[in-house]
Parts: C-alpha cells; sequence; structure tokens
C-alpha cells in the first residue's frame, strides 16, 4: 500500500476488494476476533452522516449513539484483548464549537458550544479519550467542512448554481471553516505516522471564508451567473428543520495547530480547491 502500510477495513458489513475486511456488531457489541491480528494504528472514522437525513428525535439518537458506542466498543475492546495497537486517529468534528461566533478565532483550547451537536461531539471525544488511559497514543482530527468531488457539501451547494438557481444561504455573512479532501487525507495520514501528533488538531484550511464568498467562488470556477437574493433563514427552517442551523450560523475555526506540526496545505486558498475539484 502506499506509504509502506497494510490496510484492513472493520466495519458493519464486510467489503470485498483488495484489502482484508472484518464486522463489529454495535448491537451486540461483538467484533470479528481477528480484526485486530498485525494491527498498529487504528483509525476510527465510524458515524451516522450528520446532514444525510433530517434530524427526528430517532435519528438524532442515531447521530449520537453510532459515534458514542462505538468509540466506546474500541475502548472495551483494546482493554480487554490482546493486541499490539500502538495509536488510534480518530474523526471528530468543528461542530464541537457550536456555530454562530463567526467572530471568533477558535482554536483547540475554545470551550465547547452548548447545542446538539456540540453535545454529541464532546461525548464522542471523551469516549475516545478513555483510550489514552490504556498508554495508547490518540490523536483526534475536528474535521471542518470537506469539499470533495465525490458528494458531500460541495455537491449540494454547487447544483442550484449549476442550474443557474444558487444563492447565498441565510445572511450569507456566516463563516465556512472548510478543506479540500486531499488535505484532510493528508492530515490523517501525517497523524498516523508523526508519534508527536497527540491531542486535538482542526481540520480546517487556514482561510476560512463566508457563505457568499463560498457560493460567488463556485459560479466563478463554474462560469454560471449568481443573480438570485439569499435564502432566507425561515425557508432553511421549514426545509431542513433543526439541521438549517448548521447551514444559517458558522463557526472561524484555527489551522494554526496542525500548521505547527509542519503540515503543508496542498490547497491553503478556495478558488485553488474548487478549481480542483469542480473541473475534473
Amino acid at each position: 500500500m502506499q506509504g509502506g502500510h497494510r490496510v484492513a477495513h472493520l466495519g458493519r458489513t464486510r467489503k470485498s476488494g483488495a484489502v482484508p475486511s472484518f464486522v463489529w456488531d454495535m448491537e451486540k457489541r461483538e467484533m470479528d476476533p481477528h480484526a485486530l491480528d498485525g494491527i498498529d494504528v487504528i483509525v476510527h472514522l465510524a458515524g451516522a452522516g450528520v446532514a444525510d437525513k433530517r434530524w427526528s428525535p430517532q435519528r438524532k439518537q442515531e447521530i449520537r449513539e453510532s459515534r458514542t458506542r462505538s468509540s466506546g466498543m474500541l475502548f472495551e475492546t483494546l482493554k480487554h484483548t490482546q493486541h499490539n495497537v500502538k495509536a488510534v486517529v480518530s474523526a471528530s468534528a468543528i461542530g464541537y464549537y457550536g456555530f454562530g461566533l463567526d467572530s471568533a478565532d477558535l482554536t483547540e483550547e475554545s470551550n465547547p458550544g452548548d447545542d446538539y451537536l456540540a453535545r454529541v461531539v464532546v461525548e464522542w471525544e471523551k469516549e475516545v479519550e478513555r483510550i489514552a488511559a490504556l498508554a495508547i497514543r490518540v490523536a483526534t482530527i475536528r474535521i471542518g467542512i470537506v469539499l470533495s468531488d465525490k458528494g458531500g457539501a460541495l455537491k449540494k451547494m454547487a447544483a442550484p448554481v449549476r442550474w443557474g438557481c444558487g444563492a447565498p444561504l441565510g445572511t450569507g455573512n456566516q463563516i465556512v471553516s472548510w478543506i479540500h479532501i486531499e488535505d484532510l487525507c493528508s492530515i490523517f495520514i501525517q497523524a498516523i505516522a508523526d508519534k508527536c501528533m497527540i491531542g486535538t488538531y482542526n481540520a480546517v484550511g487556514p482561510h476560512p471564508v463566508t457563505n457568499r464568498e463560498m457560493t460567488q467562488a463556485i459560479a466563478h470556477v463554474m462560469q454560471r451567473p449568481l443573480w438570485l437574493p439569499p435564502v432566507p433563514s425561515f425557508v432553511l427552517h421549514i426545509l431542513l428543520g433543526e439541521m438549517a442551523d448548521i447551514i444559517i450560523n458558522g463557526s472561524h475555526v484555527s489551522a494554526a495547530r496542525i500548521e505547527r506540526t509542519g503540515f503543508k496545505f496542498q490547497f491553503p486558498e478556495l478558488e485553488g480547491a474548487l478549481s480542483d475539484l469542480l473541473k475534473k
């Protein structure tokens, strides 16, 4: 594999392909007994998609438990079985800080927010942090708004622009702390190899933008006009319910700590990131 790593997959269903694949069952709290054979680093990415479905009470419970229960299961497995795991690199989210703090430069030492997502992330990280008590290095990556050509936020933002009906959302002044998918992957790869990476790191680009600037940049790269007024916040609340808060509010998150490790962004500027993703 690239970088000399050998990779295995662990998930709810077995995957066919070139790498070994193992299954765990969150409900039964069972894991394939051979899943950790020969493994020295775990990259923990489990979690139901936050923006995939409307937030019903059942969906909110699924979002929380898919993160906390999987992390707790990892801790119990590592505590009670023989293994050679030296490090766990876990996903987290900048939702930790809450939203609506556009003027603040949020660092890893900033206090958590008090909304639903912030509470979920706090619980999630606490479960992951328990693993450090087992003398295992833990690095937690708080992921920002990921820009990818494979789907996710960029696909949803670019679609109305492509059809000539793009517009800023809410006031358009909310901050979007974004990151190119390639840079996000590179941060995880560095966290796997760098034994000095311990604790939390914001995975965001060094230059956040407003929602209006993001929309304008997408339109510029796609060479499409923007002529509609911003979509009012109340319309987004009608369409999306409570989930609209993560769209109409923002957070200005700092990339300074990951940069101090020597990490160099391949796509530090929004225009270059969008050109790479939207012109493929």
